[in-house]
C-alpha cells in the first residue's frame, strides 16, 4: 500500500463565475498560487460545506458580493510544481457560476485574499495575457457569448 504525505493530498477548490451582461466579476489574487493574477474569485471547501456553499462564500469574503450558485460549469486540476519539479499544489478545481439577484451590478470590496475586486468586459479580460489566471479566457468564454463582430 502506498502513503501519501496529505499535504499532497488533492484538495477540492471552487471558483464562482459571475456575468452580468457582457462583465464577469474577477479578483487580483494576493497568495500563491497565482498571486498578483487576475482570476475568479475562489478557494478550498471546507469540511461540511456543499461546493455550491464554498462558492457563494468565497465569492462573498473576496468580494462582499452575495449571489446563488447555480450549475457546475467545469471541473479541471490545478498541479502546480517548484522549479525542481517536485509538486507543490494539486486542486480540483470545481467552477460554479453563480447569479446576482440585482439589476445593477453591485459595489465590490477587495478582502480577505483579493488584491483588487473589478467588473471586466469580455474584451478586457481577452487582452490580460499574462497577467490572468489559467483558464481565465477559457472560462469566461463559457459564460458569455463572444461579443457580435461590428
Amino acid at each position: 500500500m502506498t502513503t501519501v504525505t496529505p499535504s499532497f493530498m488533492p484538495r477540492v477548490g471552487v471558483l464562482a463565475l459571475v456575468r452580468h451582461g457582457q462583465n464577469v466579476l474577477l479578483v487580483r489574487r494576493a497568495n500563491a498560487p497565482d498571486a498578483g493574477l487576475w482570476g475568479f474569485p475562489g478557494g478550498r471547501v471546507e469540511a461540511g460545506e456543499t461546493l455550491f456553499q464554498a462558492a457563494e462564500r468565497e465569492l462573498r469574503e473576496e468580494t462582499g458580493l452575495t449571489a446563488q450558485a447555480l450549475q457546475t460549469v467545469d471541473v479541471f486540476d490545478s498541479l502546480h510544481h517548484t522549479p525542481d519539479g517536485t509538486l507543490a499544489f494539486h486542486y480540483v478545481i470545481v467552477a460554479v457560476l453563480c447569479e446576482e439577484n440585482t439589476p445593477h451590478p453591485t459595489e465590490l470590496h477587495a478582502a480577505d485574499d483579493a488584491l483588487e475586486a473589478r467588473w471586466l468586459s469580455y474584451d478586457e479580460v481577452r487582452t490580460l495575457g499574462p497577467k490572468a489566471c489559467a483558464r481565465l479566457f477559457e472560462l469566461t468564454q463559457k459564460i458569455i457569448p463572444a461579443p457580435e463582430k461590428r
